[in-house]
């Protein structure tokens, strides 16, 4: 009896290492795709870029962006973090498909001083954001080409449940926000910034 009790846990602790062993192959394989489609949704922005695409150049007072659509998706910019040698382009509105893709505007706009940005914790996404510290620069680009310098001035936990809340406070507090799951996704690596200069 005690030999099939520890047969059967033998078995089942093989089916459980196999099984994790492809879950952590699956979550290599989807950092490496995020990274590539990132890569290649920058190239086409460049060429965009390139290829001299006009643009209403007037700041809108109601916080609407101009937006550039590459490959069924709109996109309003690029966020630059230099401490990590990291450029990823930035999608007019999130949605759990577009976050395998790139970030996404949960709320808010640049010209509203209160833009709120979540991204996947992918490795080539938002997966170091518990890394930066105050006084850290990040950049966004707007698909016109005005750049907006930002400090990292905390670096915050947040529950699930806090995130509306969140996006909420930022309005007149912080012009930048950018957020992303822990790994497990218990709770928010937030990342609050102010406009610098």
């Amino acid at each position: 009896m005690h030999r099939k009790a520890g047969v059967a846990c033998m078995v089942i602790g093989i089916v459980l290492l196999i099984a994790a062993m492809g879950l952590l192959a699956y979550n290599r394989w989807d950092n490496r795709r995020a990274g590539q489609a990132v890569a290649d949704i920058q190239d086409a922005l460049q060429t965009a870029e390139e290829e001299d695409l006009t643009f209403d150049d007037d700041i809108s007072e109601d916080g609407e962006m101009d937006t550039l659509e590459l490959d069924g998706y709109e996109y309003i910019g690029t966020l630059s973090i230099p401490n990590f040698g990291l450029e990823l382009p930035v999608m007019a509105e999130w949605s759990y498909p577009g976050l395998k893709v790139a970030p996404g505007r949960y709320t808010g706009s640049v010209q509203t001083d209160d833009m709120v940005i979540c991204g996947h914790n992918y490795e080539r996404h938002f997966g170091n954001l518990k890394n930066l510290e105050a006084g850290d620069t990040i950049v966004f680009t707007d698909v016109n080409g005005n750049v907006y310098e930002y400090q990292v001035k905390e670096v915050m936990i947040l529950q699930p449940a806090d995130v509306e809340e969140m996006a909420e406070r930022s309005a007149g507090e912080w012009e930048l926000t950018l957020f992303t799951c822990t790994i497990g996704g218990q709770a928010r690596v937030t990342v609050r910034c102010s406009r610098s200069g």
